[in-house]
């Protein structure tokens, strides 16, 4: 296996948890939801900072609003009130086709299922989001390559997904979401459908690659053993967010 540490540092800038401005800030989120004639309230006014190179968990039970506090965070819905700041940007005054070159370009998505397209190899599903981004095939394969050698699957290349194991997809998941350099990085459950020691070797190489790369990452768990090994826990209780110690 080559270096992995200096491609990782390649992605980013090698100078994880600086203090300074946020990658990722939500300021009086609500998110409210109207069914016939009543209204759920299911974020209440979220307030949340996330710094280069740290990694926050968010905890909580199911049906407490981790995805949906996922959802807005990454653009994928807007907030009922309130204001996503990304890289400093105020996503809200951003056009529909800006915050979708924002969501290209600086968020990472992983959820728990890995959702690799399964007709193409691990490399390919790593190349796609370079490919869509802009990268000539060559740059995109480069990259693909070198991403998936520094998760120790450089043998694993040219295997579709039904070939690779839980663990092995989930990896691949991993650094198709950092390909394109993001400044964000948000996990839902990243590692809920993988037994407990495949878990800890996907959580263990995703902890890797915040630190070094000074991405800022939001992960949703259930798995508090893990929740307690990022650098912050967030607790979702009644629509608020509670610091845990």
């Amino acid at each position: 296996m080559s270096d992995s540490r200096s491609e990782i540092e390649r992605l980013g800038d090698g100078t994880p948890g600086q203090i300074g401005a946020p990658a990722l800030e939500l300021i009086g989120l609500r998110r409210r939801f109207t069914q016939v004639a009543s209204t759920i309230d299911v974020l209440k006014g979220i307030d949340l900072r996330i710094v280069p190179g740290e990694m926050v968990a968010l905890v909580g039970p199911s049906g407490s609003g981790k995805s949906t506090l996922l959802q807005i965070a990454g653009l994928l819905e807007p907030p009922s009130e309130g204001r996503v700041v990304i890289d400093g940007k105020d996503c809200g005054k951003l056009s529909e086709r800006d915050q979708t070159r924002l969501r290209r370009d600086r968020i990472g998505f992983i959820y728990q299922f890995h959702h690799l397209l399964p007709e193409f190899s691990a490399r390919e599903n790593v190349m796609l989001p370079q490919l869509i981004n802009g990268l000539s095939r060559s740059e995109a394969r480069d990259r693909a390559d070198q991403l998936l050698d520094m998760v120790g699957l450089s043998d694993r290349t040219e295997h579709r997904p039904a070939k690779l194991s839980g663990g092995e997809q989930q990896r691949v998941a991993i650094v198709r979401a950092i390909a394109n350099v993001p400044k964000v990085l948000l996990a839902d459950e990243p590692t809920g459908n993988l037994d407990p020691s495949t878990a800890e070797n996907v959580f263990s190489q995703l902890r890797r690659i915040v630190q070094q790369t000074g991405i800022a990452a939001l992960v949703a768990t259930h798995n508090h053993d893990l929740a307690r090994r990022m650098d912050r826990i967030l607790e979702l209780r009644d629509g608020r967010v509670v610091s845990v110690e």
